[in-house]
């Protein structure tokens, strides 16, 4: 598919259209999706407990990660939100607890407030939209993908998602950076060289281990 000449606006309009589309989605639905995601990720992703976690807050109506992580923290795991430190910075994750300080971050999204800086082992990681080749299309600012090219060694990357949410492609440029996993409420689907492949929780349990174990991880926290 030929890359349109004019890739910034093009990109604004399938924000602009997958937002909408998200927007028109019911509570139930997504109460539905939400529940059906957070199941596919407990039972796909054992290898996340006692790693360093990274998360997002939901907006707008993305996925809800929230019982997930309580889950995960209780198994050793420690979870960190992003915050914005500077424009077309790298994102700084800062642990995240219940009663954790907060503050109004980017967007109005809360993020802690003076908890320690967590480097993740993992992130989950809510886009407007992913393609069939695993990449995703964030809300245009970068962050993200600023982010986890910086990141040495790579976490391990799950894109969670609503199906409404799947294009064609996004057309990828050198700065983006490919997930190793899409889940939505369809269940799993590993991030490959040919494309989007998918796969049951018990080969993607077995596949996250080998990534986490080839990458190092965990890494040394300070």
């Amino acid at each position: 598919m030929e890359t349109p000449a004019d890739l910034k606006q093009w990109r604004k309009e399938q924000r602009a259209m997958l937002l909408a589309r998200r927007a028109a989605s019911t509570p139930a639905e997504r109460a539905a999706w939400n529940e059906a995601i957070l199941g596919w990720l407990e039972s796909g992703f054992p290898a996340l407990r006692g790693l360093a976690v990274g998360f997002c807050w939901p907006y707008k109506g993305e996925v809800d990660p929230r019982p997930l992580i309580h889950q995960l923290r209780a198994q050793g795991s420690r979870v960190a939100l992003p915050a914005v430190i500077a424009k077309q910075q790298p994102l700084e994750f800062r642990e995240w607890w219940p009663g954790a300080p907060m503050k109004s971050g980017a967007l109005g999204i809360p993020s802690p407030e003076g908890t320690p800086v967590l480097v993740p082992d993992a992130v989950l990681v809510p886009p407007v939209g992913f393609c069939e080749q695993g990449w995703r299309l964030g809300y245009g600012g970068g962050y993200f993908d600023l982010t986890l090219a910086a990141l040495s060694p790579q976490p391990l990357k799950i894109c969670i998602a609503h199906e409404l949410a799947r294009v064609p492609t996004i057309h990828p440029q050198p700065y983006d950076v490919p997930m190793d996993f899409v889940v939505t409420e369809a269940g799993i689907q590993a991030v490959e060289t040919g494309g989007l492949l998918r796969v049951d929780a018990a080969a993607c349990a077995q596949r996250a281990a080998r990534i986490v174990a080839a990458r190092g991880l965990p890494r040394r926290q300070a």
